[in-house]
């Protein structure tokens, strides 16, 4: 059996998908998560599965293709499965022979509900994974508990996992993390504009993040600074 790539065709990680990059307040209750999971994604914490899970925009995502991006920076095997890219597949061409690898991130787990072949496919692969001393991350917007698996066996494996919940970051935290990130990008975000956004916006995480993304590049190609005008104009909000 060859050792499968560590990413499926058409997948890629994001650039920004990084630990350093995932934006935590001082008190943020996430901080124990996220030094979890990077001893865990790092081969440091011997852990074997641990499931973390929030609603969209709380960077479940973000956290899982971070794990994957400190898995290869510390020289492990990973591979990085989101699964709403991949339902239509057939399991097996995904799954198979990834028991090999040191880290397997299975992003989307809300999705295998009312799936019974990727439901048991995940079922074996969780089962080969702890048989050979591998880890895995699983990613989700509900908890184990919350989830309708039919696959009874499944549920049990999932419920014994280590889970965690993501909290979602309130609105003051989401103007720092929004600030931080234009810093990260090479530029300062104003505090009006960033509430402005935040305001206007779609406001999960993820969504404010791709708003400033599409701000950065456009302010680029005008050469203007980004101003609540320039943001109207762009966005449209």
């Amino acid at each position: 059996m060859s050792i499968p790539q560590q990413l499926p065709l058409g997948v890629s990680l994001r650039d920004d998908a990084t630990f350093d990059n995932f934006y935590l307040s001082e008190s943020d209750p996430n901080r124990q998560v996220v030094s979890l999971l990077q001893s865990f994604a790092s081969g440091e914490n011997p852990e074997s599965v641990i499931y973390i899970w929030g609603e969209a925009g709380s960077g479940v995502s973000h956290l899982l293709q971070s794990a994957c991006q400190c898995a290869e920076a510390s020289g492990r095997s990973f591979h990085y499965i989101p699964l709403a890219d991949l339902m239509a597949t057939d399991p097996a061409v995904i799954l198979d022979g990834l028991e090999q690898l040191d880290l397997v991130c299975i992003d989307d787990v809300h999705l295998l509900e009312g799936q019974p072949q990727w439901q048991t496919a995940i079922f074996h692969l969780y089962n080969r994974v702890k048989d050979g001393g591998r880890q895995l991350l699983m990613g989700a917007r509900q908890s184990p508990r919350g989830m309708d698996i039919a696959l009874a066996d499944l549920q049990s494996r999932l419920h014994w996992s280590l889970v965690f919940h993501l909290q979602t970051l309130n609105d003051s935290d989401k103007v720092a993390a929004l600030r931080r990130r234009s810093r990260l990008r090479g530029f300062d975000l104003p505090e009006d504009v960033a509430q402005y956004i935040l305001h206007r916006a779609p406001r999960d995480t993820r969504a404010l993040f791709l708003c400033l993304e599409e701000l950065d590049r456009a302010s680029l190609m005008a050469k203007r600074k980004i101003t609540i005008p320039f943001v109207k104009q762009v966005l449209d909000i």
